[in-house]
C-alpha cells in the first residue's frame, strides 16, 4: 500500500483529527475513506440505462407551455 503525504490548514487537520476521534478510528483511515470516495466518484454502472433510460411506460410528451407570466423586477416596484 502506498503512503502520501499532504499538507493541509491547521484549522482542516484539526476537524478532520475530531472527525476521526468521533468515528473512533485512526486518521489515516478517515483520509484513505475521503480519498477513496473522491477517486471513485463517478456514475454507478448501468446508471443510464437503468434510470435514465429505464422509463417503461409511454412516451413521455410536454404539453405546451403557454406563454410565461408577468413578474414584478427584482430589487423593488416596478
Amino acid at each position: 500500500m502506498a503512503q502520501l503525504h499532504l499538507y493541509v490548514p491547521d484549522e482542516i487537520a484539526a476537524t478532520l483529527r475530531e472527525r476521526a476521534r468521533t468515528r473512533g478510528i485512526p486518521l489515516s483511515r478517515l483520509l484513505a475513506e475521503i480519498v477513496r470516495r473522491e477517486v471513485s466518484a463517478g456514475w454507478p454502472a448501468h446508471f443510464f440505462e437503468d434510470v435514465v433510460g429505464g422509463w417503461d411506460g409511454p412516451t413521455l410528451e410536454r404539453p405546451e407551455q403557454g406563454e410565461p407570466e408577468e413578474r414584478d423586477p427584482l430589487g423593488g416596484a416596478p
